[in-house]
């Protein structure tokens, strides 16, 4: 008999096969669902704004691409793409209380104040054991001590102090003064109070009394303010640039391009003798500057240098540039832009500099030749020297490029600079002399028992007396030979008595103090013997000040006296057809030569930029005096 397979094996298989199909089935048809259902939900992108959101992110970074390779019309310049944060640029405004003796019976006991508190405070921390004993000396006072902390400095550079006394105060002169020690930090007002940060420098000295150096000597409100010139050091961390990039162009990749640019024209060398950049991307958004050493006391050129920087060029692209550089550096209204891209450049712009000093324009000249200064290049030094004494609107210009080429001609140039008939020519090459090469013997410095400096300059001009209220406490003699003018009667602070008679062709000094021995010195009628002289009875700078500007207005000088004599930027230049070139009319065009914004850190004398808001506050403790009043930081 034949056997029979199992239908119901069959039977199973199929119905098996089927399940399995229609499972599969059902499985398509809703992923196929899922699918429709997650398209139907990224098409409502537009209503949740999130499709807006990636394009604008995309429409950035095509953005980027484009001004990186120059297309659509985007500029090849990085100043184009970045902006100098204002925080980078402004003043940091620092201020203490002060504590002043030696006044001479013009000071007070200061009332009761926060103030007050805050002084003895400081005073018991320098282990004084009787400080409201020292507060009532009718010789001495409470003051508000204020500084700028100006950008790119350092740890340990000097800075200007203000010194003025607190509104109510009774106290009736600050002339004669010396200033203890006293920490300064920046304030903020938060919450009603006047709040510290930390202690970021220090100032110390004798005050030069704001009506020595006025108009008005009799000004009762001159006496009660003053000046320390360089009499602060900054002590907190250094003060670097932020470069912000513009909105629109922020990207990884626009910053490290940017940053890597700058860094690879500019760089140092650390302790290690390894390269270092001056650039770096800190974020997408902002980069980190530091200034490089030749341009430190001029950083504006520096930003105008890096902002006319090409951002990318292929050679040939390079090439073609620098053929277009070449024709517009030869004429005055189109040699600015061209000196500074090539001074951008690096070395390879050097030769066609070189060109621009051949040019029959004036001012491609001076252009030329100020580009070539700054890197490093002697071959327009004649050229500065021209530009400096002959036409003022280049001037203080001219003297910044000189005093960043360390050279033997850049020096000699300013030595015979030293001779100029202009005053403001003289002291200012004396500025850039004594800046770029501080122990040139032709600036024969004298310190003067470390509160001042004396120089004696070998000048056949006109005899001239320079006195600084900024920066630092010098006096200049150009002309080292001149005489007072007798007979003369005048004062080197209450104490000291200068006096000369045409007879005796001589001055006798004389030092009379309650308490002291008198003390006579007699020397002959130089001034550098009498201020030698003065100095050694105990004449500080500031009763050095007061016997000069006594003797200027009695006419006991041989020549002109004058207080930071500098040149200044902003001055008109008035163009000559030559610098006009083939598009001459043979009319002249007027056009200023920088602004306040562009002037030398070499030649600043007071904060020309903003002060920043102290909106924010470093760490520190919380000073609890109130805000406002008559004992407020905020001295107007």
């Amino acid at each position: 008999m034949q056997a029979k397979r199992p239908a119901s094996k069959n039977h199973d298989d199929s119905k098996v096969n089927s399940q399995d199909a229609s499972q599969s089935r059902r499985a398509f048809l809703k992923a196929t669902a899922a699918s429709f259902a997650l398209g139907s939900v990224f098409s409502g992108c537009h209503e949740l704004n999130l499709r807006k959101w990636f394009d604008k992110d995309e429409v950035m970074r095509q953005k980027v691409r484009s001004a990186i390779r120059g297309e659509e019309g985007h500029s090849r310049l990085i100043g184009d793409y970045i902006k100098i944060a204002e925080s980078t640029l402004g003043y940091i405004k620092v201020q203490g209380v002060g504590f002043v003796h030696s006044l001479e019976g013009t000071g007070e006991d200061p009332p009761a104040s926060p103030l007050r508190k805050r002084l003895l405070d400081d005073l018991r921390l320098e282990q004084i054991k009787d400080p409201n004993t020292m507060l009532r000396s009718p010789d001495t006072c409470l003051v508000v001590v204020t500084a700028y902390i100006p950008p790119i400095v350092r740890k340990g550079d000097k800075m200007d102090i203000e010194v003025t006394l607190p509104d109510g105060s009774q106290a009736k002169s600050l002339a004669g003064g010396w200033l203890m020690p006293c920490l300064l930090s920046e304030h903020a007002l938060l919450e009603g109070q006047v709040r510290e940060g930390s202690n970021i420098g220090i100032a110390v000295g004798p005050i030069l009394v704001n009506s020595l150096t006025s108009t008005d000597s009799k000004s009762t409100t001159g006496l009660k303010r003053g000046v320390i010139p360089g009499g602060g050091r900054y002590t907190g961390d250094d003060r670097v640039l932020t470069v912000a990039i513009r909105n629109d162009y922020r990207t990884v990749r626009m910053s490290t391009t940017i940053a890597d640019r700058i860094g690879h024209r500019f760089y140092d060398y650390d302790r290690s003798g390894i390269q270092r950049k001056l650039c770096e991307a800190k974020s997408n958004a902002h980069l980190e500057l530091i200034v490089h050493e030749r341009y430190r006391d001029n950083y504006p050129r520096y930003l105008q240098c890096i902002r006319h920087m090409a951002l990318t060029e292929t050679p040939v692209e390079k090439h073609m540039r620098m053929q277009q550089l070449e024709d517009a550096i030869q004429f005055g209204p189109t040699s600015q832009k061209a000196a500074l891209q090539l001074e951008a450049t690096g070395p390879d712009g050097i030769p066609i500099l070189k060109i621009g000093l051949a040019s029959k324009s004036p001012e491609a000249r001076f252009r030329a030749a100020e580009a070539l200064a700054y890197l490093g290049n002697g071959d327009g030094v004649a050229i500065l020297k021209e530009s400096a004494a002959q036409e003022p609107a280049f001037r203080i210009f001219a003297l910044a490029a000189l005093a960043a080429l360390p050279n033997s001609d850049s020096a000699e140039a300013l030595r015979e600079l030293m001779d100029h008939e202009s005053l403001e020519t003289r002291y200012g090459a004396f500025r850039a002399l004594s800046t770029m090469s501080p122990n040139d013997p032709n600036l024969n410095r004298i310190d003067m028992k470390g509160d001042y400096s004396l120089h004696l300059i070998d000048s056949e001009t006109e005899p001239f007396i320079h006195i600084t209220r900024n920066k630092k406490a010098e006096v200049v003699l150009f002309n080292q030979n001149q005489k007072f003018q007798l007979p003369m009667f005048v004062r080197a602070s209450s104490k000291i008595l200068v006096q000369g008679n045409p007879s005796a062709n001589g001055i006798v000094i004389k030092r009379i103090a309650a308490g002291e021995e008198t003390q006579t010195l007699e020397v002959s009628a130089r001034v550098v013997d009498v201020i030698k002289g003065a100095t050694e009875l105990g004449a500080t700078y500031a009763d050095i000040v007061q016997m000069l500007v006594q003797a200027e207005q009695q006419h006991n000088l041989p020549g002109e006296i004058a207080i930071d004599k500098l040149p200044k930027p902003g001055r008109v230049y008035h163009r000559i057809p030559e610098d006009m070139g083939n598009n001459s009319s043979g009319d002249s065009s007027t056009v200023p030569i920088g602004n306040d914004g562009l002037m030398p850190n070499l030649f600043e004398e007071l904060p020309n930029k903003p002060i920043l808001p102290t909106s924010t506050l470093p760490t520190g403790k919380a000073d609890k005096a109130a805000a406002g009043g008559p004992n407020s930081f905020e001295v107007l």
